[in-house]
């Protein structure tokens, strides 16, 4: 017990000086994650960490998938469906044909373990190429489906692996049984995700307990994947639904407290999640030296540059007949308008393999039912890592450079200006019919003067507190300009406040309720500079 305690505290160390580095030297932290755990791999001494595969795919997957289901929008979602599932279904597919092809003609494997070596690599990740992306200040559409790409096409390519597996195991594949088998995992995950979302959403309701919704939300992902994971399904699908469902009706059913406290938690769980899993990504590099030892360096770098260039170049062969030929076959509606080819080039960049791809290597069986070694499962682990390390790092590193060079961070600063106006446009139009229903309210329930009198000046301060619409480009709001001086201020507040209990003039209770309205109103003011034009 002692052992895997100090190996975790060991991660969480690790895992803290990084992501500190990697804010200083403004890195994506999933880039040096991955090269620090293979650094640390090969150091003599260090303790052996392997990442087990099934606890990767039952129980880090699940609230991955969920949490970025909640944070989509479902209408946005939906607004952009066709290209997410020409990605997320069609791309998947592609990539994992050309995958063998490709190591079936030019390096002599057997059509099964292509498919299944192009199934594992296939999809790129969710992760590393969103928390990139996050910082480059792009089209928020580019986000949308980079996003609602990464929760959907697990799922395909989790299919896709059962099936090759199978077919490797039996020497037997059938398309159409195939087909109807893909077709009806996808309906009936879709509508046993739906129906978790429902039945999670209203018993947070009856709980009525912030720590209860808390812990009812941990466990949805899990209902949401393990149930079809384990009737042969993928879980995937299933666990977006819940999350798009519960993104989509959870606003007016989760209270505040609740969503305050839940929005910390999910968090700091994701991101200790996608941080570990980088690392022990890295780590596992000292298990796949040992396991191919009886593999020659030169076929197994050779395999790898192959395999890197077809899921790359695939990914852009696929994108642009995506984009632009679909349309050619199909009534265009009137507000359907051809997306700019920079944003085709970007998408096409961005295929970012991650950690799904590698547990799924490695849960790949040891023997066939015969008895037999899994035919070249060493190889397959080898070239996966490899992948994963060429997109992660190489393409990681050159997605800001591409986005300054095709402007996309221009119009992305553009978009979010405009957004922002629309935001303190509806800000301001809601406290307008507030202040109408306050007077009603006033009159209608003949309220004590003094209470009308805090009501109407609660209310006016919150409309003097929006800021007016940036006219000119690079005009500062009082919400950027402001930030600075009122956090001054606050900790002026919290100075005082600490010498009043130092003093003996409060007890501990009354610190703590003042320092929460310091905190939330410091937050508050976070979450505007954040948000603010740029």
């Amino acid at each position: 017990m002692v052992q895997p305690f100090l190996i975790f505290l060991m991660l969480l160390t690790v895992l803290s000086v990084t992501a500190a580095a990697a804010r200083r030297l403004q890195l994506a932290p999933a880039i040096l994650f991955l090269v620090i755990g293979i650094v640390l791999a090969l150091v003599p001494g260090i303790p052996h960490v392997e990442m087990e595969p099934d606890a990767i795919l039952l129980i880090v997957l699940p609230p991955l998938i969920y949490s970025a289901g909640v944070s989509m929008s479902w209408r946005e979602f939906r607004a952009n469906l066709r290209p997410i599932t020409l990605l997320a279904i069609g791309c998947v597919i592609f990539t994992t044909c050309a995958v063998a092809a490709a190591v079936h003609f030019i390096l002599g494997l057997p059509w099964g373990v292509g498919f299944v070596l192009g199934a594992i690599v296939s999809p790129p990740d969710v992760v590393a190429p969103l928390a990139i992306a996050r910082r480059l200040n792009l089209p928020h559409r580019i986000l949308v489906i980079l996003e609602g790409e990464g929760l959907a096409n697990d799922a395909t390519a989790l299919i896709l692996y059962r099936f090759a597996v199978l077919a490797v195991s039996t020497g037997a594949f059938s398309l159409p049984g195939a087909a109807g088998s893909f077709a009806a995992i996808v309906a009936g995950e879709i509508v046993y995700g739906i129906v978790v979302g429902w039945l999670s959403l209203r018993l947070r309701r009856w709980a009525h307990d912030p720590r209860i919704e808390i812990c009812l939300s941990l466990l949805t992902p899990y209902l949401a994947f393990w149930v079809p994971e384990h009737l042969g399904g993928s879980g995937v699908l299933a666990t977006v639904a819940a999350g798009l469902y519960v993104s989509w009706n959870g606003p007016l059913l989760i209270s505040s407290a609740t969503r305050l406290q839940g929005i910390f938690f999910w968090d700091f769980v994701i991101w200790l999640i996608e941080g570990v899993l980088f690392l022990l990504a890295g780590f596992e590099i000292r298990v796949l030296l040992d396991r191919a030892k009886g593999t020659p360096p030169h076929d197994i770098l050779i395999a790898i540059a192959v395999v890197s260039a077809i899921v790359i170049v695939a990914r852009f062969l696929w994108v642009f007949p995506g984009t632009y030929l679909t349309r050619a076959f199909r009534k265009r509606r009137a507000n359907d308008t051809l997306p700019p080819w920079r944003d085709g080039v970007f998408i096409g960049f961005t295929g970012i393999r991650g950690v799904v791809s590698l547990a799924v290597a490695l849960a790949v069986p040891l023997t066939l039912p015969n008895g037999d070694d899994f035919p070249y499962r060493d190889l397959i682990l080898f070239v996966t890592f490899g992948v994963i390390l060429i997109t992660v790092v190489g393409i990681g590193l050159t997605l800001p450079a591409l986005a300054k060079v095709l402007g996309l961070s221009k119009h992305g600063v553009l978009e979010a200006r405009h957004e922002r106006e629309a935001e303190i446009a509806a800000r301001r139009e809601i406290l307008e019919a507030a202040r109408g229903s306050l007077k009603t309210i006033i009159a209608e329930r003949n309220l004590p003067e003094s209470l009308a009198r805090f009501l109407e000046a609660r209310h006016e301060t919150r409309m003097r507190a929006l800021p007016d619409p940036p006219a000119v480009t690079g005009e500062f709001t009082p919400a950027t300009q402001g930030a600075s001086l009122v956090r001054e201020i606050i900790s002026i507040e919290r100075e005082l406040l600490h010498k009043l209990l130092r003093d003996g003039k409060i007890g501990d209770e009354t610190r703590r309720r003042i320092e929460r309205d310091l905190d939330l109103e410091e937050a508050a003011v976070d979450n505007r500079e954040k948000n603010a034009p740029l």
